[in-house]
């Protein structure tokens, strides 16, 4: 899916705004800029996790910075190298909710998203939902919450630093680094 492509018709509606204002020499207004920008973070996000349970870790590389740091559970990678072979281990973790069998599909809710010109801060619950069979119902199998921080680069929004914090559901292999951090938010992320 190209988020490009996908436009949410709010969205449409407010560049059709836009280009019945007046003229700004070709730029949006920033209150204009600022919620195109929360809508294309909002996109991407949506589109990072139709990524999981593909088993291509690399599908995840081009949603990060060159040294993004990414914190799931406890597990820290620094950069794309580590960030592939991080989500190597969680797709071959057999704990791991999108590995129970039948498709595995993310759902997002409560975003929080805050736009300081080219970088921002974003903040959603998750809820991995299992489809074991089509004849039985959907399985809730985990659910947590994320922290990001994130930087436009080149026009397209990136992850800098990403915290991921399950609340249920944890992968057997994240056990060992694990500690609970119920009051994470994203003030505590790094620049």
């Amino acid at each position: 899916m190209n988020r490009k492509a996908v436009l949410p018709t709010g969205l449409a509606c407010l560049i059709l705004a836009a280009c019945n204002s007046a003229d700004t020499g070709g730029a949006p207004d920033p209150a204009m800029q600022e919620a195109i920008d929360r809508v294309a973070i909002e996109d991407m996000v949506v589109e990072y996790y139709a990524h999981l349970g593909g088993g291509d870790a690399s599908a995840f590389d081009d949603y990060f910075t060159e040294d993004a740091v990414f914190d799931v559970n406890g597990n820290i990678a620094t950069g794309r190298e580590e960030i592939e072979a991080l989500y190597g281990s969680i797709g071959e973790d057999p704990s791991s909710a999108s590995n129970q069998g039948g498709p595995f599909r993310m759902l997002l809710s409560n975003p929080v998203i805050e736009v300081d010109g080219d970088s921002a801060t974003a903040s959603f619950i998750w809820t991995g939902v299992g489809n074991p069979a089509i004849d039985a119902p959907p399985v809730l199998l985990e659910q947590g919450r994320e922290f990001d921080r994130l930087v436009k680069v080149d026009g397209e929004w990136k992850f800098s630093h990403r915290v991921v914090i399950a609340d249920s559901g944890l992968p057997e292999g994240q056990y060992p680094d694990y500690t609970p951090r119920r009051d994470f938010g994203v003030e505590d992320l790094n620049p």
